[in-house]
């Protein structure tokens, strides 16, 4: 039986290719790169090494970044207020690199480490049923076994391999975000060490001097910074150093999984809170008040789904051309300032701004008369006044 393994090098991929092979199968592993930072020949020698008869490597950081993190962006991507959706972005990716190889080479079943607990194994088994149909059969040893860390470990020391059993975060990470789970971080009233964080310095130790950065935008995609044309995979690993050396980009909440539990998470991601943030604040300068509505409303139903791992939900596509369409005018300028684990939008600009100084100014240009103001106040609250009376409603 041959075996097609989303395998990450780490602890549970590689107990599951060694569990695999001791089982007899045949294990084909595919390492899919959305921007993490390691080192992927290692991850390739430590899959021959546990058996695997052959192994894809699949650098997917510039399909990752220009196809899902921009709609991210334009869609100001952000679950429940807080988290840029890193991992749960990438998940379908890298599902669908998995299901093509296992097409490529006859595969009879496809596996992956998704414990029962999490998020991913909607999401890998959604889209891998999607491109393989319901009744391809999918291996998930973690959530069929309930296999435990220790017990991985167990499985690897018999094929004398370390692989971090002693860690003390479970890590996931691309290009987006730094995901840190485990040890200590599972009780939600202790503050996350620093020891947990690779991406952004301490805001008490980042620099006394604050950054100033201008981005510009077209169509709502990111594509300079500081005057400085760059694709968006430079931009953002820019960003990622940059803005984490001054101490922003650090998320600490209480996250509401697809699967009916609360977990606390802790993640890093200096350019998607950067960007997000950016484009936020650029949309307001060039929307309506009833497209800005409109548009939020649009953003949670987005971010939604894609939490969710339903990716392949038929209204995403719908979204997405709605939110590429409102995006057409949001192109210009914004500069913010960071400063010792804070950022705050200081300047925006547009060729589409509805934003008149004339028109806003106190002193100068236009200013309704006394009768058109009390014309206009009579006639916008006159349902609200007329209900709230004939319901006896006090102030």
């Amino acid at each position: 039986m041959r075996v097609v393994l989303a395998y990450s090098g780490g602890l549970d991929t590689s107990a599951i290719l060694a569990l695999l092979r001791e089982r007899g199968y045949e294990v084909v592993t595919v390492t899919v790169s959305v921007g993490q930072e390691e080192e992927l020949q290692e991850v390739e020698e430590r899959a021959y090494r546990l058996g695997a008869v052959e192994h894809y490597t699949i650098d997917a950081t510039r399909e990752f970044v220009e196809n899902y993190v921009s709609m991210a962006v334009k869609a100001n991507a952000l679950y429940e207020g807080r988290y840029p959706l890193g991992t749960a972005l990438a998940r379908p990716l890298i599902a669908e690199k998995v299901a093509m190889v296992a097409r490529k080479v006859g595969a009879d079943a496809v596996a992956h480490g998704c414990t029962a607990k999490g998020n991913d194994q909607v999401r890998f088994d959604t889209v891998l049923r999607y491109y393989l149909g319901d009744d391809f059969k999918i291996i998930a040893p973690v959530r069929e076994l309930r296999l435990t860390r220790a017990e991985a470990a167990e499985i690897l020391s018999r094929h004398g391999v370390d692989v971090g059993v002693h860690k003390k975060y479970s890590i996931d990470e691309n290009i987006w975000s730094r995901s840190i789970e485990g040890g200590v971080l599972d009780d939600p009233w202790a503050e996350p060490p620093e020891d947990a964080f690779a991406w952004t310095v301490a805001p008490e130790k980042a620099p006394d001097q604050p950054l100033y950065l201008e981005i510009g935008f077209e169509n709502g995609v990111p594509v300079s910074l500081n005057g400085e044309r760059m694709d968006l995979v430079k931009l953002v690993s820019v960003l990622n150093r940059l803005v984490g050396s001054h101490g922003y980009g650090r998320i600490d909440h209480v996250e509401n999984r697809v699967v009916g539990l609360k977990s606390r998470e802790v993640y890093e991601a200096p350019a998607a809170l950067t960007l997000i943030e950016a484009h936020r604040d650029l949309e307001k300068m060039v929307y309506t008040p009833r497209e800005l509505r409109f548009k939020q409303l649009l953003d949670t139903l987005w971010t939604d789904l894609v939490y969710q791992g339903l990716w392949v939900e038929p209204l995403r596509d719908t979204l997405e051309k709605a939110i590429d369409n409102l995006n057409r005018w949001v192109t210009g300028r914004v500069r913010v300032k960071i400063y010792k684990g804070g950022l705050m939008v200081v300047g925006r600009e547009s060729p589409f701004s509805g934003y008149s100084r004339g028109l806003i100014d106190y002193n100068e240009g236009w200013y309704p008369s006394d009768e058109e103001a009390r014309g206009f106040i009579t006639i916008w609250s006159l349902h609200s006044l007329a209900a709230a009376r004939a319901r006896g409603l006090r102030g």
